[in-house]
This record gives structure tokens, sequence and C-alpha cells, in this order.
């Protein structure tokens, strides 16, 4: 059984099947390369990179676990939750990712249309250009056209300036609800984790709520170290985990090794004191 906190697990990244920019073989290389010794593929909404992933892990000789990250709306923000160890052949699962991703493609003209007010035409045709699943077109998408067409100097300025709340470019969706999002993972025998928790622009009193009802809903644990977060949210959220009785996880978020901070396999460890999600996950490690 792997269950040990020094475990230099990477449960968090993304490939060409939703907004990353390496294949799921390239991933699971570079994951092995950078001395990573339990991986999954979490693409954003969708599994159609599982079977890959998990064959180009078992060449690298990689132990490695089925995953998804699932688009969720709750208290008007998107909040992020990340399946793990699940069966990626489950009916209602796929279906409800189909659903979930059924919205983006209007969302994106939308956004195109946003930002053709401020003078930056043809966004939906450019962003198209680096989807590799066109029903999967998303904000990493116009952000990557953006920098292309120099209209801003890197994504982290187009995040800044455009795509995001009061920003031109920027529409909202309506996602999975929480309840759905827990149900479709436990269904397929999967455990449900709350993606980094700090990025969520919550009030305490709403960031609360979220935890509570994702446990009252079969959730069973949060990321607490996570490429985005601080080493002060590492030490907020291990607190929160032990408050609410959730397992830890961990993972980069890694999408692109010319735009992602934290490259895959290079976090801290999770704090010694904490239930490491892979030790509820060691009959479904592949």
């Amino acid at each position: 059984m792997i269950a040990k906190n020094i475990l230099n697990a990477d449960l968090h990244c993304h490939s060409v099947v939703s907004d990353g920019t390496l294949t799921p073989e390239a991933l699971a290389e570079r994951a092995k390369t950078n001395g990573v010794e339990l991986w999954a593929l979490t693409d954003h909404d969708e599994v159609g990179g599982q079977h890959r992933a998990a064959a180009a892990a078992r060449a690298q000789g990689l132990a490695y676990l089925s995953g998804a990250e699932i688009s969720v709306s709750f208290a008007n923000e998107t909040v992020h939750i990340v399946g793990l160890g699940f069966d990626p052949d489950n009916a209602a699962l796929q279906q409800g990712l189909r659903n979930t991703r059924g919205g983006r493609e209007q969302r994106a003209v939308e956004m195109a249309e946003s930002l053709a007010k401020v003078g930056i035409p043809g966004a939906f045709e450019g962003a198209l250009k680096f989807v590799g699943n066109p029903d999967l077109i998303s904000r990493t998408h116009f952000a990557r056209f953006m920098v292309e067409s120099g209209v801003c100097r890197d994504t982290s300025e187009v995040f800044r300036k455009y795509l995001t709340e009061g920003k031109p470019g920027y529409i909202p969706h309506r996602w999975a609800t929480l309840r759905d999002a827990v149900s479709w993972i436990t269904q397929a025998h999967g455990i449900a984790v709350i993606a980094h928790p700090g990025r969520y622009k919550f009030t305490a009193n709403e960031e609360y709520a979220l935890f509570t009802e994702f446990k009252a809903h079969g959730g069973q644990a949060v990321e607490v170290v996570t490429g985005s977060h601080t080493p002060q949210e590492y030490v907020k959220y291990a607190e929160t985990a032990r408050e609410f009785g959730l397992a830890a996880s961990r993972g980069s978020d890694f999408h692109s090794p010319d735009e992602s901070h934290t490259d895959l396999g290079a976090l801290p460890m999770l704090p010694g004191e904490l239930i490491p999600v892979w030790e509820l996950l060691a009959d479904r490690i592949q």
C-alpha cells in the first residue's frame, strides 16, 4: 500500500485533451523524469485522455490514478472538484461531463464578441487554433491567442487585463452543481477532492459552507499543497482538512512548460499529520 506523506505524488495536471499543451504521453514522461512516484491526469470536464495516460504511465513504470477536474458553480463562483481513482468508463460520469462541456462553445462565442468590442477581433477563431478538443475551448485558449497576436506579453498579463470578472471578455458560465460533481465521482467509485481552495474569492462563511456541503455530499479530500497555494495556505488548508475530517491531496496543476509556475513533481511534501488521499485509493492505483 502506498500510504506515506513523503510520496512525490502529483495528482493535478492537464493535457492537450483539455487546456494543457502536452500530450498525456509527454506528461507521463515529464512526471517520471521529475521524480513523480504517483501521477494523475485531471483534464477539465473530460476523461478522454485517461486510457492513454494510464498506458503511458505503465510504459514509464509510474503508478497512476484516473482523474478529472469538474467545473462547479457555488455561491456565484466557479469551483473545481477533482475526481481521483474512478472508473473512466462509467456511463453516468461520462454523461455528466458531456452536459458540463455543452455550454462552452456558446460562452466562447460571447467572449469573442466582448473582446471585439474593445478592439480585439477574431478571438474565437484565434483561440480555436490552440484547442486540442473543441468541446473544451476555454479562457486559457483565448489567452494564448492574445499573447500570440501581441495584445499582451504573457498569459498572466491577459488575466490581469481581460477575461476575469469586470474585465473585457469575461462571460460567466453555469456549471454543474456541487452535489452533481461529487455524485458523478463517487458513483464511479472515485474520491472527490476540492481543488486549490485558496484560489476562490469566498468570504469565511462561504468557504465554510463550501466545505460543509462538500462533506455532506460525500466529498472526502482537499488539495492542501498545490501550485497556486502559498506556504501560508498549505498551513491553513491542512488545518481545514483536519477540521472537516478530509484527506489531503497534492498536485501542481501543471498546464505547460511555458506557462505554469510549478512543474510536475516540484511541490513540497504534504504535512505529516494529514491522511494522504492516496491512502484511501491504494486499491485503485494502476
